[in-house]
């Protein structure tokens, strides 16, 4: 989870002080042992009754690294106290006051909420009973998203390759990137893991191979699947997990079309196998790698993924079921393994995954990544630019599994090749096709939306959000 600092502001008279040390201490005790038993990591930094204290407490609690900042406000609390304490701590500010009518707490947050105001200090405010499991859920929400776009800043994207098929929206300023959200851009050619597949690697690729032939199902064909083509393609991920870890990438975007797919290999294995939280030598970190060198895509994945901590989905918006108000979400054979059944076991995933040769798109061949990703609730993003400027469109649904007919005859439509995510989205067909920025969506389970709008506030991004 993340790590929470929290200051309790008091009363600065002594005597006021002395008579509610022991209400705040109850109350922010309450608080913390909360915020502890969600899952985070609490630096306490006493009581602030002083302005010296005031910044000596923040600087404490800065200096443990903290994602976020709480002040907790359980009684009157002098105002200047917060305005010290926040100029001590220069990260995300939580303004929480206890709602016990015996003393104004409220009082005291929104007299510091004003002074904050005042001087342009950016904050959020919340309040409740200290373990109000909705207080609690809110903060951890926006201590997640705290901690996700911190993670950001410092890191570094490998970018594979230029722009796709002329595809301008998924290049992006690196300028507005290092300066909106300290991300720097590592520009990398593609011959780079041609060098490297062509001449290493070779017993490994075997034992990724015979592994995926153990527990997904492939589908040689002699021609566009062998297991030459496939052994190239796990090839290729190794040598973009070798290049990442030399380089020290963070998260990585493979141009691939048309360079790779008409005279290498498609790079929809290598894709699929970062993205997910294994290979055949066991559990391993989730390396974020976007198809066609998607910046945004790329940079919303990542964002998605500090927060949840699973993989996440890229996906082409490939088709709109009216009569089944059913997308199709569905991208040549890229979408990580794991959301074939959402499963810690990689055994229980890939056996839903199949490797079908590649389509006629891709001459050079290879497998394409199938499955029908698992049921349940999504929350579908992505970071776009209107004239320039960032903003996160965001929308809530539900992945939908059918009884294998009518699964078929869907897939049959589009290319059943590839991977398909059946998406019932919280949003008009008009609304979405007409707004939405992008051809490639990203989603991750359940309902995020609080961490993702949490995060595009600290990032300096509009958050253009749909519901029916």
């Amino acid at each position: 989870m993340a790590r929470i600092g929290v200051l309790a502001v008091s009363d600065g008279r002594d005597h006021v002080h002395r008579r509610n040390t022991g209400f705040i201490r109850s109350k922010a005790d309450e608080f913390a042992a909360a915020l502890t038993a969600a899952g985070h990591d609490v630096v306490t930094g006493g009581l602030v009754a002083t302005n010296t204290t005031a910044t000596a407490a923040a600087r404490s609690v800065a200096a443990s690294s903290v994602d976020v900042t709480v002040l907790y406000y359980a009684v009157w609390a002098f105002p200047h106290f917060t305005m010290l304490a926040a100029d001590a701590t220069p990260g995300p500010l939580l303004l929480v006051a206890s709602i016990d009518p015996a003393e104004p707490g409220l009082v005291g947050m929104l007299a510091a909420g004003g002074a904050l105001d005042q001087i342009g200090r950016a904050h959020t405010r919340l309040w409740g009973a200290p373990s109000d499991p909705e207080l609690i859920a809110e903060i951890s929400a926006h201590a997640s998203a705290a901690a996700a776009v911190g993670s950001l800043r410092g890191s570094t994207f490998g970018r594979f390759g230029g722009r796709p098929m002329g595809m301008n929206t998924t290049v992006a300023n690196t300028d507005q990137w290092m300066r909106q959200f300290g991300v720097d851009v590592e520009e990398i050619d593609q011959y780079e893991l041609v060098r490297r597949a062509e001449s290493g690697y070779s017993d490994e690729a075997v034992h990724g191979r015979e592994w995926l032939e153990r527990h997904a199902t492939v589908h040689y064909d002699g021609d566009r699947l062998t297991p030459d083509l496939l052994e190239r393609q796990l090839r290729l991920y190794l040598a973009v997990r070798d290049v990442a870890a030399e380089r020290h990438l963070d998260f990585s975007g493979i141009k691939a079309q048309p360079e790779l797919t008409e005279h290498f290999a498609t790079a929809d294995v290598a894709e699929a196998l970062l993205n997910d939280p294994y290979d055949w030598n066991g559990p391993k970190a989730v390396h974020i790698t976007a198809t066609e060198s998607d910046m945004d895509g790329a940079l919303t994945m990542q964002l998605m993924h500090r927060i949840t901590g699973t993989p996440v989905l890229f996906a082409d918006v490939r088709h709109y079921h009216p009569d089944r108000d059913v997308w199709d979400l569905c991208n040549s054979g890229q979408h990580a393994t794991w959301f074939a059944a959402r499963s810690d076991d990689p055994a229980e995933n890939l056996s839903k995954v199949h490797l079908y040769p590649e389509v006629f798109f891709f001459p050079a061949g290879g497998a394409s990544v199938q499955h029908i990703a698992a049921p349940g609730r999504m929350t579908l993003a992505r970071l776009s630019r209107l004239s320039g400027e960032y903003r996160m469109q965001v929308v809530l649904g539900e992945f939908e599994n059918f009884d294998e007919r009518t699964t078929e005859e869907l897939v049959s439509r589009s290319t059943p090749e590839w991977p398909h995510a059946f998406a019932r989205l919280d949003v008009a067909a008009e609304t979405f096709l007409s707004r939405f920025g992008a051809n490639h969506v990203h989603a991750v389970p359940g309902d995020r939306r609080r961490e993702l709008r949490a995060a595009a506030e600290l990032m300096g991004v509009r958050v253009e959000e749909w519901s029916r």
